[in-house]
């Protein structure tokens, strides 16, 4: 068996895992990582990078159906499924280059197997041909999340698929029933009815999004419902039947024929099979604990992004990853600050979200301030004729602190990092209005939001 030693092992090379070990090697650690897929991860290869990809094209096919809005007349045309899953593995592929040439960059050993604890210092590597041993320091564990089904529903990625699976098919199917309307659920709705499918989006609570601020959930229904996409709340999912021709999902109310279902009910954390029981790793609700260091409860065992709970998002991993590698260097790290990690989603229209709803605020006792602007009064949006949605600033009424901002509408995901930075430098409601911002821009509803908050609104 070949043995690496190294100063720090690192198993997963998904957002966390790739972005930790180029910390490492930048801190002047020796680093080897071991991948089982490819490196990028999950994230790179079957999740957030192809999805956008999918949704940009689903952009585009909608902008062509309104071609006549901007003086553009066509007879017809045809939006190509299969080349649009296509484009997305370019993209994808291109990426996953991208983190193979920075582990080339900086002098990171890539090993290709699964890797499995030995010891809380001892990885080690099943390959295709033979097993590898990598002696570290420190090791890091960044092996990511898998989708979850329900209860007796199994994934057979034909009828019933799973987001992974679904970012490989090249015929889109003619009906589907989308079980899960979170992020995943309405990307996926999304990008599905751009290209002519009936979709049926199911949710078991009372909204879509429903860990979004009421008012986003509401006028994103809105929005879906317009544009043809059959919406069930409160439809909680006895059964999935998969058979030759489709599949049938009963709920507590009816049943629903579709050509295939896809399942968005969340995903769990890859914490099996890595030998975390061996060691008494403490796990909890199926999460590994950890420090704000990022350490687990064996010391010099580290643990970052999915495996750690929630919220289960690649940036979040990836300052999971720069705390863990600096932690491991000597450094003494700034932690998470897991209540200013922005939430994003990309439908049409996009959302992104980070601190406080404003009925969390009032339940927490704060007396809150609220503003509002809608992007119909945005000279950006109507230029660019995306007018749906809204930036909401939610503060405290009497410091001005910012408790929470809510934007849907076009570039929400752009838009939401003015606040991030803001809450960083505990900016007020005061300094986000005596900063300029540039005209005409969409940022500029940030802005007017916020003056609304103070009762200064100026264009609405």
């Amino acid at each position: 068996m070949a043995t690496h030693k190294v100063d720090v092992a690192v198993v997963g090379t998904g957002p966390g895992g790739y972005v930790a070990a180029i910390r490492c090697a930048q801190l002047g650690l020796s680093v080897a990582a071991v991948e089982d897929d490819r490196p990028g991860g999950v994230c790179l290869n079957w999740g957030c990078i192809p999805t956008k990809a999918l949704l940009r094209n689903a952009e585009v096919v909608n902008l062509f159906h309104r071609a006549a809005e901007f003086g553009i007349r066509l007879k017809g045309f045809e939006a190509d499924y299969a080349e649009a899953i296509r484009r997305s593995r370019s993209v994808a592929d291109r990426m996953a280059k991208g983190v193979e040439f920075l582990f080339r960059k900086n002098k990171i050993t890539l090993i290709s197997g699964r890797g499995t604890l030995r010891s809380a210092t001892v990885v080690e590597a099943a390959t295709a041909t033979a097993r590898e041993a990598i002696e570290a320091r420190a090791v890091i564990l960044a092996t990511g999340s898998r989708p979850k089904s329900l209860p007796g529903v199994a994934i057979d990625e034909q009828r019933v698929v799973s987001s992974n699976g679904a970012v490989r098919t090249e015929r889109a199917p003619k009906s589907i029933v989308v079980i899960g309307a979170g992020a995943v659920g309405v990307e996926f709705a999304d990008v599905y009815a751009a290209y002519g499918v009936q979709v049926t989006l199911l949710e078991a609570l009372p909204r879509i999004v429903p860990v979004e601020d009421e008012e986003v959930s509401t006028q994103l229904a809105r929005s879906f419902s317009r544009r043809g996409i059959a919406l069930r709340t409160g439809a909680r999912v006895m059964s999935v039947r998969a058979g030759a021709e489709g599949v049938e999902v009963e709920t507590d109310s009816d049943r629903i024929q579709a050509e295939q279902a896809l399942m968005a009910v969340g995903r769990a954390a890859r914490v099996d099979g890595l030998g975390l029981e061996a060691l008494a790793v403490a796990i909890d609700r199926g999460s590994v604990k950890v420090s704000p260091r990022m350490e687990t409860s064996v010391k010099g065992l580290y643990a970052i992004g999915d495996m750690t709970g929630p919220p289960l998002l690649a940036h979040k991993a990836m300052a999971e990853g720069v705390v863990a590698a600096e932690a491991i260097a000597g450094r003494d790290p700034r932690p998470v600050d897991y209540g200013n990690v922005p939430s994003c989603t990309y439908c049409r229209p996009q959302i992104a979200s980070l601190g406080l709803s404003e009925a969390r605020a009032r339940e927490n006792g704060r007396e809150v301030a609220v503003g509002k602007f809608p992007f119909t009064a945005s000279g950006k949006a109507v230029a660019l004729g995306e007018t749906e949605g809204f930036v909401k600033v939610v503060a405290d009424k009497g410091t001005g602190e910012i408790l929470g901002v809510h934007v849907l509408g076009p570039e929400a995901t752009e838009i939401i990092h003015e606040f991030a930075v803001g809450r960083t430098l505990e900016a007020t409601l005061e300094e986000i209005v005596h900063t300029i911002h540039a005209h005409p821009t969409l940022s500029e509803a940030a802005l007017e939001a916020t003056l609304s908050a103070l009762g200064q609104a100026i264009h609405i």
